[in-house]
């Protein structure tokens, strides 16, 4: 079962608003077996999206198409479709009356739009949209294939998927079923990841693939397989994420959707420890990152923010001579940094870190993107320098990234 998704609007083309539904719709056709070969933005003029329908239908069974079908003079896709099926247009009173309870419930009168809007093609198949005015629409073209119109509203396209136009999907084509299983890592580049799984990869069978997807600071292992025994299947996915695990043991943090910051929070909250940072080049990112996870107040204490050396002195008790003999940016600064903030925050853990970002105030001996890190305990402190590039955003991403995964090491007993 082979899938396009035609997203229908200027605004996406244009980049006013970015196209959330493609992914959204590809994870869950993907989750009953269908394979999407193509994704595509087209213009709200007629041109565009016949020519937008004609391809798509080239290369695949199932078409999903979104946006267009509001009330205004611009929502064209109706009649473009009606056009490319050579059918007519014709009202629907079923349409037109849920639309006047609509509008009732919400103590209006619909517009005259509102009712030119329910006129559909002759051919169409309508389902019922409760979260808003437009219908879906279900085509047959031809013995095998379909076509699905939908509003491009995010919810209200969820909806009609849910309630819709998946369960049709699933018993109309014969699909095998796909499952897929998403190790997370990081610290480790792809290529050093592709190195240590060669032997294994090798090993996979034909109906499950391995994927690399690098990211800033980690690389995502997805596994994805495909055969008509689920649970079969779902046994051969499992034991080589497992040895996958086994083989990079220490490196992958987590699995599915999970975030790095999520796993340390998980892992603090096991072993009882509380963490606080003492930040200077990543302005305080390590400690929102961390705050996003819910419940984080269990661990996480508290952050000082000592950006010039002036606060690095009166706060983090930095000493004037280690910042004179080797600068703000150094292991030995960093180092007082995490050792006066384990005592200032009243926390087990402290991470620390200074840098130069970029894209200027970098030397010969300390380029741009030079950062220095360090994480700690009253007991033990490890330090880290890290090289970066020249592009500030990226610099202080990936050290609050890596300081992150460090500090997940730290607590695991892998640093």
């Amino acid at each position: 079962m082979k899938a396009y998704i035609v997203t229908v609007g200027d605004e996406i083309l244009i980049g006013q608003v970015i196209d959330t539904n493609s992914a959204w719709l590809a994870t869950q056709l993907n989750l009953i077996g269908c394979s999407i070969i193509g994704k595509m933005s087209v213009a709200d003029e007629r041109k565009s999206i016949l020519e937008g329908l004609y391809q798509a239908f080239a290369k695949a069974d199932i078409v999903l198409m979104t946006g267009g079908l509001g009330p205004t003079k611009d929502d064209i896709t109706k009649k473009v479709i009606a056009e490319f099926f050579g059918v007519g247009m014709q009202f629907s009173q079923e349409t037109y009356t849920r639309l006047n309870r609509y509008f009732e419930r919400l103590g209006r009168t619909p517009l005259e739009s509102h009712r030119l809007q329910c006129y559909m093609p002759t051919n169409v198949e309508l389902l019922t949209n409760r979260m808003g005015t437009a219908p879906g629409m279900w085509f047959r073209h031809g013995q095998n294939k379909v076509l699905i119109s939908m509003p491009g509203v995010p919810y209200e396209m969820k909806h009609l998927m849910t309630e819709h136009v998946l369960p049709k999907l699933k018993t109309s084509f014969i699909a095998k079923p796909i499952a897929h299983r998403t190790l997370l890592t990081a610290g480790r580049g792809e290529s050093m990841i592709a190195k240590d799984l060669q032997d294994l990869e090798e090993e996979l069978p034909d109906f499950i693939k391995l994927s690399y997807l690098p990211n800033l600071g980690g690389v995502r292992l997805r596994l994805t397989g495909m055969m008509d025994d689920p649970r079969l299947l779902n046994y051969h996915l499992d034991n080589y994420a497992n040895q996958i695990k086994k083989q990079l043991e220490g490196w992958v943090f987590g699995e599915g959707e999970s975030s790095l910051e999520a796993r340390l929070g998980a892992s603090l909250v096991e072993k009882v420890l509380t963490i606080g940072t003492a930040e200077s080049c990543t302005g305080g990112k390590i400690a929102a990152k961390i705050v996003r996870v819910p419940g984080a107040s269990r661990y996480y204490l508290g952050s000082i923010v000592a950006y010039s050396n002036k606060l690095k002195a009166q706060k983090l008790q930095v000493a004037d001579t280690t910042i004179k003999q080797y600068g703000a940016v150094s292991e030995e600064t960093v180092k007082e940094m995490v050792n006066n903030a384990l005592g200032a925050l009243g926390v087990d853990i402290a991470i620390a870190i200074s840098g130069i970002a970029g894209p200027q105030g970098g030397t010969k001996d300390k380029p741009v993107g030079t950062v220095h890190l360090a994480i700690g305990t009253q007991a033990r402190i490890i330090n880290i320098q890290l090289t970066l590039g020249k592009d500030r955003e990226k610099n202080i991403e990936y050290a609050t990234n890596y300081a992150l995964f460090k500090t997940w090491q730290f607590v695991n007993g892998y640093a």
